[in-house]
């Protein structure tokens, strides 16, 4: 909203200063400091309102240690982490860009579908929360938003190039003299793949090498790649909020790569310089990115070892659900493996070790393990490690994953 005031105070009174707000860079910088302060100051009276309301975690005994004493620390945080990110996005943001509206809707619905579940095991004392299927029906509604709005909305496009100088941005030229002209916006399903030289692959060609024509179809294997995509790093994102700080931070670094290749395709200049898919009208999605590693870095402020309040469904289906549109409005989901290593860890550890059970038992009538216990942070807790240990160390393993997902920029 403050993007719209100060654009009209430019166009109307040349008001010095306003033109500031033009810049993605102001914007998002200006978005980061008001949704850190926002989670710091507010977390604390959002926090003690939840222990008035006795909004507590009831914890299972999983015979972890520690465990017993985070009975009854506040729960739903993820509600700082929304209202952190929403408020700087409705200022500083351009609203009418297709990409700010699908992350604004990601954020309520999965923030809706997470803040059910913790009512219901906070209020109605049912520690199962909503049902599974509810659950991923949620999540593959808002798939198939995303995938739908992603494939057929007029306003996601890519620019083709034409290896052509651009007589017109003389400029340029003279600062980067290899950048070449974009020819028109086009609609796509191109996506990158990363470690390759033509590292482009189009989701249509799955299904339009029976038929030329069938290209206007790929809607069909478009939309569940989305669904798939959307509903695994949720889960993931879920499953990795179990000891203090680890999905808080782990989301914050991959937040903030995504935040570089989102500004990066978004820019004509860098684009070109780093020769990948340039995303027009993409760039404002870091006034958003920026909003959200702000509240997630503030939320960590309160979710630290001891923590003060737990992030519950409310902020890890939304977190998962942020990331996972942003990889894909990016173009840069076939990223998430490296990228978003921690979440598939956690994942594969369920998978695994509920398989492996499943099969020993009906090989020799007794279920055995691989993990001491699934997610596998609980197995190091298992071993003896303080689970700021393993946090710390989880983070440092999501930096290494984050500074090798960067380096595919250029390294093909």
């Amino acid at each position: 909203m403050l993007y719209y005031l100060f654009q009209y105070l430019e166009a109307e009174y040349q008001v010095p200063g306003a033109r500031l707000f033009e810049y993605i860079s102001f914007r998002s910088a200006m978005a980061i400091i008001l949704s850190l302060a926002i989670s710091t100051i507010y977390g604390k009276r959002i926090i003690s309102y939840l222990l008035a309301k006795q909004v507590g975690e009831s914890v299972r005994d999983l015979g972890l240690r520690g465990q017993s004493e985070k009975a009854g620390t506040p729960t739903m945080g993820g509600l700082i982490i929304i209202f952190a990110t929403l408020v700087p996005v409705l200022l500083f943001a351009k609203l009418e860009n297709i990409y700010v509206i699908l992350l604004i809707v990601t954020t309520l619905w999965m923030g809706a579908i997470g803040f059910v579940d913790d009512y219901i095991k906070t209020f109605k004392k049912d520690k199962e929360g909503l049902k599974g299927k509810f659950k991923v029906l949620g999540q593959v509604g808002l798939g198939i938003i995303v995938g739908g709005t992603l494939f057929f909305h007029p306003g996601v496009t890519v620019k083709e190039e034409t290896n052509e100088p651009a007589p017109e941005k003389q400029e340029l030229v003279d600062s980067f003299q290899n950048i070449r002209e974009m020819g028109p916006e086009i609609k796509t399903t191109t996506t990158t793949i990363p470690f390759v030289k033509n590292n482009e692959f189009d989701y249509s060609s799955l299904i339009s090498w029976i038929d030329p024509a069938l290209k206007n179809y790929a809607w069909l294997i478009f939309i569940p790649i989305v669904i798939f995509i959307v509903t695994a790093v949720s889960n993931g994102a879920n499953l990795t909020d179990g000891i203090d700080g680890l999905a808080a931070g782990s989301s914050a670094i991959i937040v903030l790569t995504l935040g570089i290749f989102a500004w990066v395709s978004g820019n004509i200049i860098f684009s070109d310089y780093l020769n990948i898919m340039y995303i027009p009208r993409s760039g404002e999605m870091t006034i958003f990115i920026s909003a959200f590693a702000g509240a997630l870095v503030g939320f960590l402020w309160y979710n630290t070892y001891p923590a003060q309040i737990f992030m519950g469904d409310t902020g890890s289906l939304t977190i998962g659900g942020i990331i996972a549109v942003l990889a894909v409005a990016t173009r840069k989901e076939l990223l998430i493996p490296v990228l978003c290593g921690i979440f598939l860890m956690e994942n594969l550890s369920v998978v695994l070790q509920v398989a492996w059970f499943k099969i020993t038992k009906r090989k020799y009538g007794e279920g055995r393990r691989i993990f001491l216990m699934s997610p596998l942070h609980h197995h190091y807790q298992k071993r003896g490690y303080h689970e700021s240990k393993i946090v710390v160390r989880f983070w440092i393993i999501g930096i290494f994953l984050a500074i090798v997902t960067i380096i595919t920029l250029k390294v093909r």
